[in-house]
C-alpha cells in the first residue's frame, strides 16, 4: 500500500535522522525527496521517500557493503509503518552507492543468464536481502530465455536463475555456507580462540 501522508512519513524520518546526528554524533547532511520526485529513474525501487546523504561520515554507512545504509532504511521503513514487503518505498542513499550497487547486480544478472544459457543448468546466487532479490528479478524480467524464484528460508533465501522451462522439481540449491565460512568468503579474519602468550 502507498505511503498516505508524505508529510508526516518525512518528518518522521528527519526527527530519526536529527537523533542519529545529535546524540550518535554522525556528522551527516540528509536531503529528503517524496512522492513523484522520489521515484527511481532506473525503476528498479518502488520508492516513495528517497533521502540522499552526505558529509564527513557518509563512509561509514557504506562500509561493509552498505550494512549500515541498510540499517537505517530497515529502521525508517519500521518507524512508518510499512510492512516488510513494502521497505523499499523508503530509500536511503550515499555517494550514489546505489546506481553503482544496481549496476553491479545488473552485471552479475548478464553473467549469469549467460551461464545459464550455455550450460542448461540452474545458477543459484548467495543469499541476499529481499531488496536485492527483488532487484535481481526485475533485471531478469529483461533477459529473454531464463526465469528466477526465490527460494530457502530466513537469511539464506537466495535467488536461483533457471533455464526457461526447467522443471524446478528437480533441482535442490546449495545450502547456504555456515556463518565462519561466509566470514572468509568475505575478507574478515576469523578470531583465534587459543590463549595468547605472554
Amino acid at each position: 500500500m502507498p505511503i498516505q501522508d508524505y508529510k508526516t512519513a518525512a518528518e518522521t524520518i528527519v526527527q530519526f535522522l536529527k537523533l542519529l546526528t545529535s546524540h550518535g554524533r554522525l556528522r551527516l547532511r540528509y536531503r529528503i525527496t517524496a512522492g513523484a520526485g522520489a521515484a527511481d529513474p532506473h525503476g528498479l525501487e518502488a520508492r516513495e521517500i528517497y533521502i540522499e546523504l552526505s558529509g564527513p561520515d557518509a563512509p561509514l554507512l557504506l562500509e561493509r557493503d552498505g550494512e549500515l545504509l541498510r540499517a537505517m532504511e530497515h529502521i525508517a521503513a519500521k518507524l512508518v509503518h510499512l510492512e516488510s514487503e513494502e521497505h523499499d518505498r523508503v530509500s536511503f542513499d550515499a555517494e550514489n552507492f546505489k546506481a553503482l550497487r544496481a549496476q553491479e547486480l545488473r552485471l552479475r544478472a548478464e553473467t549469469a543468464a549467460a551461464t545459464v544459457l550455455r550450460t542448461r543448468e540452474p545458477f543459484p546466487f548467495a543469499p541476499a536481502s529481499s531488496r536485492e532479490r527483488r532487484l535481481l528479478h526485475l533485471v531478469f524480467r529483461g533477459i529473454a530465455g531464463v526465469e528466477t524464484a526465490s527460494v530457502g528460508e530466513g537469511a539464506g533465501r537466495m535467488l536461483v536463475v533457471y533455464p526457461a522451462g526447467y522443471d524446478r522439481a528437480s533441482y535442490t540449491p546449495p545450502a547456504p555456507p555456515a556463518f565462519a565460512e561466509r566470514g572468509r568468503a568475505s575478507g574478515r579474519r576469523e578470531q583465534s580462540r587459543a590463549p595468547r602468550r605472554r
